[in-house]
């Protein structure tokens, strides 16, 4: 395998991923619009929360712990703002 062959393995595998994560972010906009917000707001507060809880089990650097926290601050205000 060339390079090249790596490159294009590489570049099909990111892009099968983003159809993935686009999706995903499809399923879960029809599932938030079906559902009350009493029933997937706590799922929601878990997703996050587990990403805040794996991100400091990762030993990541302070700068990446403060992006994901102000990422977390970001999606709390929007929910806010939008009770």
């Amino acid at each position: 395998m060339t390079d090249s062959n790596v490159r294009d393995y590489i570049d099909g595998k990111h892009a099968r991923d983003r159809e993935q994560r686009i999706e995903s972010i499809k399923r879960w906009v029809e599932y938030i619009k079906s559902e009350p917000p009493e029933k997937w707001g706590p799922q929601q507060n878990a997703v996050v929360n587990g990403q805040l809880e794996a991100a400091q089990n990762a030993q990541t650097s302070a700068d990446h712990q403060q992006h994901v926290s102000d990422i977390a601050s970001d999606i709390l205000a929007v929910r806010d703002d939008s009770d």
